[in-house]
């Protein structure tokens, strides 16, 4: 493009642009005027032009889960959350890379979620595991509704710092949790696993005060390798427990844990290495017991009692202890307490017992069953029951 030479000449009007004071080329139109930037930004539309570029930015999605690992840690969430949150965008990022889609926030919709969520659906477990081999199940509805629920908890996290206008879980919904039924110990088999622990070793004694700790208190593996000695009051049978999301709450336990902690504190308790090392249960070299070491445990104590149909784990025996509760009369509101749940959503699960607790319940309070009904001859209260029998021989 040819630009004009200044002529020397002065313009009667200073102000004017220089295609209307003639010392541009007529050959040079009025579209094609050159325009140049003000020093000053002006306002468009009422939004200053400054915000305007700053909605423009684009935001990559691991330069942002740094961000909201230091503000999750600032409001206190637990390293499980932010750990399973930042894995889950990990995860989403890299399927966008895989489909080379772009991986800015503002470019992630409602149809980019749902073709994650097909992708977890069809996706074989543990593939591209460095470790593991590839299962030919697919993901269960429970992780995938975790994987899709961390990063929508991101997301909100994202309106919140005002990265984003809005959220693409508005148009998305998450994959429902299948239910399944709680499946809980028996007496039986309850009997067969305790009798499966040497109790004259030091750590077939520890495990078996475990074991009953597990059924007398419902309180969660992570809680139970928590827990300090200090936390532990053996003559008012109550042992203070630090749960999820760092509540704290006081747990009763019953006499038979008592004489069992006791003579486990005082004579099998190792001294620890470290004077920090101040748990309640330890290893035989003195060292805090890991939440690995004690599924392990209870595995092996499964295989060695024979049982089949019930995965021996530490949570097996929660379910175990909150379902024994109500059956024995417990009530629904103190099982909460006990088992450190926020709502009754988790705790009203467990009043789903199996079929064999519904079929004994109901023939014992079956309202047909127990109608009475007097004989009009006045020889009595006859049940229903015999009437029905009398009725079917007539």
């Amino acid at each position: 493009m040819r630009l004009a030479v200044w002529s020397g000449r002065r313009d009667s009007n200073p102000r004017q642009p220089a295609w209307k004071a003639g010392t541009l080329p007529l050959s040079y139109s009025r579209e094609k005027q050159l325009h140049f930037r003000p020093k000053k930004q002006l306002r468009q539309r009422g939004v200053p032009a400054s915000l305007k570029n700053l909605a423009k930015e684009r935001h990559d999605i691991l330069q942002l889960i740094e961000g909201y690992r230091l503000c999750a840690r600032a409001e206190g969430k637990s390293d499980k959350t932010i750990v399973m949150v930042t894995s889950s965008v990990s995860y989403l990022e890299q399927f966008l890379r895989s489909q080379r889609k772009s991986t800015a926030v503002e470019d992630i919709g409602a149809e980019e979620m749902r073709t994650f969520v097909t992708y977890l659906q069809s996706k074989r477990r543990y593939s591209n595991h460095p470790f593991v081999r590839q299962c030919q199940n697919g993901l269960s509805d429970d992780s995938i509704n975790c994987y899709i629920r961390s990063v929508r908890a991101f997301w909100s996290w994202l309106k919140e710092e005002t990265v984003v206008c809005e959220t693409p879980f508005t148009k998305v919904k998450i994959p429902k949790a299948s239910r399944k039924i709680i499946r809980s110990f028996s007496d039986a088999q309850l009997q067969e696993f305790l009798k499966a622990i040497a109790v004259d070793t030091r750590e077939g004694y520890r495990d078996y005060a475990m074991v009953l700790m597990f059924l007398d208190t419902g309180i969660r593996l992570s809680e139970l390798t928590t827990l300090r000695l200090g936390d532990i009051c053996l003559e008012e049978r109550m042992m203070r427990v630090m749960g999820k999301g760092n509540k704290e709450r006081m747990v009763p336990f019953g006499k038979g844990v008592q004489r069992v902690l006791w003579r486990y504190i005082n004579h099998v308790r190792p001294e620890p290495s470290l004077i920090r090392e101040n748990f309640l249960f330890l290893t035989a070299d003195g060292r805090r017991l890991s939440k690995n070491r004690v599924e392990v445990r209870m595995r092996k104590y499964g295989l060695k009692a024979k049982i089949l149909g019930v995965r021996c784990s530490p949570h097996t025996f929660r379910h175990t202890a909150a379902i024994s509760f109500l059956r024995n009369g417990g009530d629904v509101f103190s099982l909460q307490r006990l088992l450190g749940h926020s709502s009754l959503e988790m705790t009203r699960r467990y009043c789903e017992l199996a079929d064999v607790d519904v079929q004994n319940a109901h023939a014992t309070a079956s309202p047909v069953d127990n109608l009475i009904h007097i004989s009009p001859s006045g020889n009595g209260v006859v049940t229903c029951k015999k009437i029905f029998t009398a009725s079917v021989r007539t």
